[in-house]
C-alpha cells in the first residue's frame, strides 16, 4: 500500500510541476529597476558584481546554487495573486530584504514550505504510523496551512529585530553625524563616514540612501523612502526635521544637534521604563519556579511530622 501511495504522489507532483512550467513559459518576464537589481542580493554575488568582483572570485554556492534557488522560489511565487506581491513588498523592505529575497521569492518559499510540510504530514500518518488515508490527508492539509504561514512569522521576527537594532544604534550614529557635519562635511559624506565606521541595520539604510542619491534620486525622495521602509516614529521625526531644515534653509547642524539630544532623552526614558518592568517580569519565575522549590526544601521534612500528628 505504501508503494502505491508514493507512486501516486510522484505522478501528482510531476503533473503539477509540468503545469507550473507551462504557465510560467507563457508569462512575460518583467525587468526590475537598477536599484532593485543592485539590492537583489546585498550580501553575496550581486553586491560583489556591483563592486567589480569577477565571477571566479565567488564560491560555487554564490555562483550556481543561490541563483538557482532564487529562480525556483520566483517561479513558485509567480502562482500567487498580484495583491499578495504588493502586500509583501513593504514588509520585505522593512525587514531589509533578508537573504536577498524579493516578494516572488518569499511567496515561492511559502508554497514550498506548505508543500514540504504537507507531504511530510501525509507520509507520517499514512506510511510510518499506518493510519487510514483520510487521516493522512487531513493532517497533510493542516501541515500545509502551518507551513504556508510559518515564513510570515519568521519575517515578523526579522522586522522586529531589525527595528530594535535601528533604535539602539540611532542615537550614537546621530551624534557622530553631528560631529561630522559641524566639522565641515556634508550630510551625505557624514552618512558615508558613519557607514564606514559601523555595520548594522541603520548603516545599511544609510548606504541605501547614498545609493539612491547616486543613481539619480533627490535627497528628499531617498530620505522619504527610508522613512517609509523603516516605519519607526523616531526615524520619521528625524527625517521630517532634516527635510524641513533643507527646505527652509536652516542650519542642518543645529537641527541634528537638537534631534540627537532628544534621542538621548528618549533612550534614557526607555531604559527607565524597562527597569520598572523588570520587577513585574521577575514575579512570574519567582511564583512558578523559585517559590515551589523553596517550599519543597523548607516544608518537605516537616510534612511527615504533620501527617503523623493529625493521624
Amino acid at each position: 500500500m505504501s508503494y502505491d501511495i508514493l507512486l501516486g504522489l510522484s505522478v501528482s507532483l510531476t503533473v503539477m510541476f509540468f503545469w507550473i512550467g507551462r504557465r510560467l513559459a507563457s508569462t512575460p518576464v518583467e525587468l526590475d529597476g537598477q536599484l532593485n537589481r543592485y539590492l537583489e542580493d546585498g550580501s553575496t554575488s550581486t553586491a560583489q558584481y556591483a563592486l567589480g568582483a569577477s565571477p571566479t572570485q565567488l564560491s560555487f554556492v554564490e555562483r550556481v546554487i543561490a541563483p538557482a534557488w532564487r529562480g525556483v522560489l520566483s517561479r513558485a511565487g509567480g502562482l500567487a495573486p498580484q495583491r499578495n506581491v504588493d502586500g509583501l513588498t513593504r514588509r520585505l523592505e522593512t525587514a531589509g530584504r533578508p537573504f536577498g529575497l524579493n516578494p516572488l521569492n518569499f511567496l515561492g518559499l511559502k508554497f514550498i514550505a506548505a508543500m514540504v510540510l504537507g507531504v511530510a504530514g501525509f507520509l507520517l500518518i499514512a506510511v510510518v504510523l499506518q493510519q487510514p488515508i483520510a487521516n493522512g490527508v487531513f493532517l497533510a492539509l493542516a501541515f500545509a496551512v502551518i507551513g504556508f504561514y510559518v515564513p510570515n512569522l519568521w519575517l515578523g521576527v526579522i522586522i522586529r529585530t531589525r527595528q530594535r537594532e535601528i533604535i539602539r544604534a540611532l542615537p550614537d550614529a546621530l551624534d557622530m553625524i553631528v560631529v561630522c557635519v559641524e566639522a565641515g562635511q556634508s550630510f551625505d559624506q557624514a552618512l558615508k563616514r558613519v557607514s564606514a565606521r559601523w555595520h548594522n541595520a541603520l548603516t545599511e539604510e544609510f548606504n541605501r540612501i547614498n545609493t539612491e542619491i547616486a543613481i539619480g534620486r533627490s535627497r528628499r525622495e531617498a530620505l522619504s523612502n527610508a522613512a517609509d521602509r523603516i516605519q519607526l516614529s523616531d526615524v520619521s521625526n528625524l527625517i521630517t526635521a532634516i527635510l524641513q531644515a533643507d527646505q527652509l534653509g536652516v542650519s542642518i547642524g543645529n537641527v541634528l544637534r537638537v534631534q540627537a539630544s532628544q534621542l538621548r532623552t528618549v533612550r534614557r526614558q526607555r531604559a527607565e521604563e524597562l527597569a520598572r518592568q523588570a520587577a513585574i517580569k521577575l514575579l512570574f519565575p519567582l511564583v512558578f519556579l523559585i517559590f515551589p522549590a523553596m517550599f519543597a526544601v523548607l516544608l518537605g521534612p516537616a510534612i511527615p511530622l504533620i501527617v503523623e500528628t493529625f493521624r
